[in-house]
């Protein structure tokens, strides 16, 4: 995993932002630099060029300071020491301190506090040097007063450009876990559709593959019916993988073309299906009473979610009850629109004859548990007192916005 990296923000606007602020700066030292001494403190007496070179030097790099901070600031620095020695500065090193702004925020902590501890050398040294020494203005208590309060204003300014820096580290961080987050939910998605595909499907034509392998020589007929009924359910099975991965090509494409368009693919199965997945247990030798609303106003979320319920479930009888089997599967939905979902068998197979009893246990239960999650429900399975086993589901009317425990009893 790559280490989330927060790049600063170097839009057109902020740019612009910036080069107002070096014009504004570079006009206030041009003033500055043909002031007169009526405040009291040394004045400029060198040629007009050498104030406006210096102005310039102290302003005009800071239109540039989220492209290249550690150069600006080196540039900024240097200018207003000259400035300072030179009787022109005024202010407590604004553009120093902008400019330091800009390396803390964009650079690393090494570099950062480089440049942050020779910005303070340097300034302090110009404001003592140049009040103290070359044009006494008061005490050197003073020029040290002045040198820590530029200190002041140049620290805090770095040390607003690192909390800049951290909060967009840990925002990148977060967009990072949100894209991993949605990225794991996606697999998920992806492994319990196509686990609902094929495992109902393979448990099917192993439990018929098995019943023909027993009856091959003694019953020809019952073989061949249980080769066709392979070989349909394996065409069913095709066909609906075909269907689900055109559902998740038609999503990556459109996810990278940025169009929110639906696939053209055929609609996800329903409570409309279910009599067809009766119908392939069947084959298995299951006997199962369906049991459905005659109107139902459900969403196609929800309905994909009782679709693959009761396919999971009924993969379960096939599997570990095996034919023989007497299922009831009963689909309600009350006035409030909350779905129950009951599928009850009584464990009067054999197991043994069809073979399903060395099948091993997946990842289905878990599956449904986490469907039915997502909805806000709850899922109860476990064995009857009278024999086989139960499953009860429950799923509320509307989807809350957090995602709601559900109960989880026991798995085969």
């Amino acid at each position: 995993m790559h280490t989330a990296r927060w790049r600063p923000r170097t839009g057109t606007h902020l740019l612009a932002l910036d080069a107002c602020t070096a014009a504004v700066l570079t006009a206030v030292y041009v003033v500055l630099a043909g002031q007169d001494a009526s405040d009291g403190l040394p004045r400029f007496c060198g040629p007009w060029w050498l104030g406006w070179l210096v102005a310039v030097g102290v302003g005009g790099p800071l239109a540039v300071r989220r492209l290249w901070p550690l150069p600006v600031l080196a540039v900024v620095v240097g200018a207003t020491t000259a400035a300072t020695l030179l009787d022109i500065t005024r202010d407590p090193y604004l553009a120093t301190a902008l400019a330091a702004c800009a390396v803390a925020s964009v650079e690393p902590v090494r570099r950062a506090s480089a440049g942050l501890v020779g910005a303070l050398v340097v300034s302090a040294a110009a404001v003592v040097i140049g009040e103290a020494v070359i044009t006494p203005a008061g005490p050197w208590s003073e020029a040290i007063g002045t040198a820590a309060f530029v200190w002041l204003v140049v620290g805090a300014a770095w040390a607003a450009g690192r909390v800049a820096r951290a909060r967009g580290a840990r925002a990148v961080q977060r967009d990072r876990r949100l894209l991993e987050d949605a990225l794991a939910e996606e697999r998920l998605r992806i492994a319990r559709e196509l686990h609902d595909i094929v495992s109902h499907s393979l448990s099917v034509i192993v439990v018929k593959a098995a019943v023909a392998n027993h009856v091959a020589e003694e019953r020809p007929q019952e073989t061949r019916d249980a080769v066709r009924a392979i070989e349909r359910t394996g065409r069913e099975a095709l066909t609906e993988m075909r269907r689900a991965l055109g559902v998740l090509r038609s999503g990556s494409a459109a996810h990278h073309r940025r169009e929110p368009g639906p696939a053209q693919t055929d609609p996800p199965p329903g409570l409309a299906d279910l009599p067809d997945l009766v119908h392939r247990a069947e084959q298995a030798g299951v006997r199962i009473e369906l049991r459905t609303p005659p109107t139902a106003d459900l969403d196609q979320g929800t309905e994909l979610t009782v679709y693959r319920i009761v396919q999971e479930a009924l993969t379960n009888v096939v599997r570990h009850a095996g034919a023989g089997t007497h299922c009831q599967v009963t689909i309600a939905v009350d006035a409030r629109g909350e779905v129950t979902i009951e599928v009850v068998d009584d464990g009067a197979g054999n197991t043994t004859s069809s073979g399903s009893a060395e099948l091993q246990g997946g990842h289905g239960l878990l599956g449904m548990r986490e469907r039915v999650t997502v909805h806000g429900g709850t899922l109860t399975i476990g064995p009857r007192p009278d024999g086989g086993f139960a499953l009860l589901a429950r799923l509320p009317p509307e989807p809350p916005h957090s995602t709601a425990g559900s109960r989880y009893e026991r798995s085969r």
